[in-house]
């Protein structure tokens, strides 16, 4: 078993502020050895297992144990941007709670509304409700390029082509757009199967087989006489006024830049990407930015309305401007709006949690769970949930071997069962004193 001599002196400890507070803790592999020492051998339960398998069902333990016995000890605090959004964190499965800290420090909770708002997928819709951008064009067979109605900057590289019995047995796609005298003219990945115009339908694309790029379109740039060369990331505006129009995290919509390629920074002329140029000499053309957004218009409506905790008819009397009024004016009131901490909800598809505006500036704590094997530091297991631990390796191990009595996977099933209970009463860490302590302040009367 471990133990503080084992791992280093007492000196050492107190000058190791890592160190502090290890002691309640036991490692992986003293468990996974514990164990084999224990289980493992000639007359044992277990003879002749893998310690790969014991492995296995250690980590996944300590994963279930994580999500409702164990201690979740893993919060994040920042301060609300602008956005009014926080990326989830790299080892986040669930949260706890969030709560935003005042001048004194002290925490109070906000309150989600995943019931009440989201952020729904946006989708762009032409002028007759499509859910597609149509444009009429002009086909040639032998040619590659397609000669639109109009200007579509919204039309991208990439983008998904369809048309009428034209394209029969696979996808075809635009690997270049070009705008002139307000005519857009696409460049397709392969030759149409006949001579026609028709009202062709552009969907986004899908970037690596990941999801598609959002289809509702904020802006859109047209810059002429643009030049790069290959292999390189940055391109060269005709002049400063042209790459000033240019946003970072606009998408370069060009044959010559991998599809979903973003500026990432503009200095004078120079706008960079994050992608290097893939022609094999100097190029000088034409080229579209396209701004597209995640943002739905109920994200965008949530975020920059004062929030419903905020009205005055949930929690405000009209005349004396005090939060509980006497003349019965609350009664129906819904308790989750009746506080002024603010709200939340998580869009699991962006991985972002959304922040109502009364939030904007204020410190945010996140209070989440996570599986204990993010990195190796936090894949230590609590010695109340030891036995446990060994409890659910036997049980795991135990059910996938072939052979074994039923009666006795049941029996460690049970004893899994049991341990873990207890693990979940200790690490509770409920203290007679301290709920006496609280009952003297309900008044209630406490006999010794």
């Amino acid at each position: 078993m471990a133990n503080l001599l084992s791992s280093g002196t007492q000196t050492s400890y107190y000058n190791n502020q890592n160190r502090y507070g290890e002691y309640q803790f036991i490692s992986m592999a003293e468990v996974i050895n514990n164990f084999t020492a224990t289980y493992v051998g000639a007359g044992k339960l277990l003879d002749n297992t893998l310690r790969s398998d014991i492995s296995f069902h250690a980590y996944r333990a300590l994963q279930e144990l994580s999500f409702d016995t164990l201690k979740s000890c893993k919060s994040q605090e920042i301060e609300v941007p602008p956005s009014l959004t926080m990326p989830l964190p790299h080892d986040y499965v669930n949260y706890v709670k969030l709560s935003w800290s005042d001048a004194s420090g002290i925490k109070h909770v906000i309150y989600p509304t995943l019931s009440k708002t989201s952020n729904p997928k946006a989708i762009q819709q032409n002028t007759d409700g499509d859910y597609e951008v149509t444009a009429v064009g002009s086909l040639a067979v032998g040619s590659l390029d397609v000669v639109l109605d109009g200007s579509y900057p919204e039309i991208y590289t990439g983008m998904l082509i369809t048309g009428q019995d034209l394209f029969s047995g696979r996808d075809y796609f635009v690997t270049h757009t070009s705008t002139v005298s307000d005519v857009t003219t696409i460049t397709m990945d392969a030759v149409p199967l006949s001579t026609i115009t028709q009202t062709l339908s552009f969907n986004p694309p899908k970037i690596g087989g990941a999801k598609p790029i959002s289809n509702q379109l904020v802006s859109a740039v047209h810059l002429e006489g643009v030049t790069w060369t290959a292999p390189d990331h940055r391109i060269q505006a005709a002049s400063a006024e042209d790459a000033a129009k240019v946003t970072v995290g606009m998408i370069a919509s060009h044959e010559d830049f991998p599809i979903g390629t973003k500026v990432v920074d503009i200095q004078g002329t120079v706008i960079t990407l994050d992608n290097d140029s893939t022609a094999v000499s100097a190029t000088s053309d034409n080229i579209n930015f396209v701004n597209y957004s995640d943002d739905s218009d109920t994200w965008s409506k949530y975020k920059s309305h004062t929030p419903s905790e905020n009205n005055t008819n949930d929690y405000q009397d009209y005349e004396n401007d005090i939060y509980w009024p006497n003349e019965g004016r609350r009664y129906g009131l819904d308790p989750q709006h009746a506080q002024v901490n603010g709200s939340y909800y998580i869009d699991c598809h962006a991985g972002k949690i959304h922040f109502s505006s009364n939030l904007s500036g204020k410190t945010v704590i996140l209070d989440y769970i996570s599986d204990h094997v993010g990195t190796h530091e936090e894949t230590m297991l609590h010695k109340f949930a030891e036995e446990a631990m060994y409890k659910w390796i036997a049980y795991g191990c135990l059910s996938a071997k072939i052979n074994i009595p039923e009666y006795i996977v049941k029996r460690y099933k049970k004893e899994r069962f049991a341990e873990t209970r207890k693990a979940k009463i200790r690490l509770s860490n409920i203290k007679l004193e301290e709920i006496t302590q609280i009952l003297r302040g309900k008044s209630k009367q406490i006999k010794h």
